[in-house]
């Protein structure tokens, strides 16, 4: 392993987690030891794993190693971006405003409720008949 120093960020989302490693280089960006376009096929996907570097202009500047668990790809792409928003912070601490501002710090802790034993759902219930 190199002796560069590479910063760290777990970023989370639904049931997704994302541990991200990055460090100064030419843009390369994997996930789970694919890249970022093979992994996630959808263009919005993308877009939004790489917001926080949009925001900071460092988007081929810094080189990303990423790995994902856990949930759907929607939320493996917001749980990345969390990620990638810590380990910036990490990286460089005056980038914390910026990031403050555009509301990628806060981790979306909104997650499916569990369905509850005799009913429907999670709220719903089974209708009521009197007789």
């Amino acid at each position: 392993m190199e002796n560069e120093k590479r910063f760290y960020g777990t970023g989370r989302r639904k049931r997704a987690v994302a541990r991200v490693w990055l460090k100064p280089g030419t843009g390369k960006f994997s996930v789970n030891g694919k890249d970022q376009k093979e992994y996630f096929n959808r263009e919005t996907l993308i877009m939004i794993s790489l917001q926080a570097l949009e925001l900071l202009d460092l988007i081929g500047k810094i080189d990303i190693y990423s790995t994902v668990k856990g949930g759907g790809t929607s939320g493996q792409a917001e749980a990345l971006r969390h990620g990638i928003t810590r380990a910036l912070m990490e990286y460089q601490p005056e980038y914390r405003a910026k990031l403050k501002k555009a509301g990628y710090i806060t981790r979306d802790s909104r997650e499916k409720e569990r369905r509850k034993y005799g009913q429907k759902g999670a709220r719903a219930k089974f209708q009521f008949s009197k007789r």
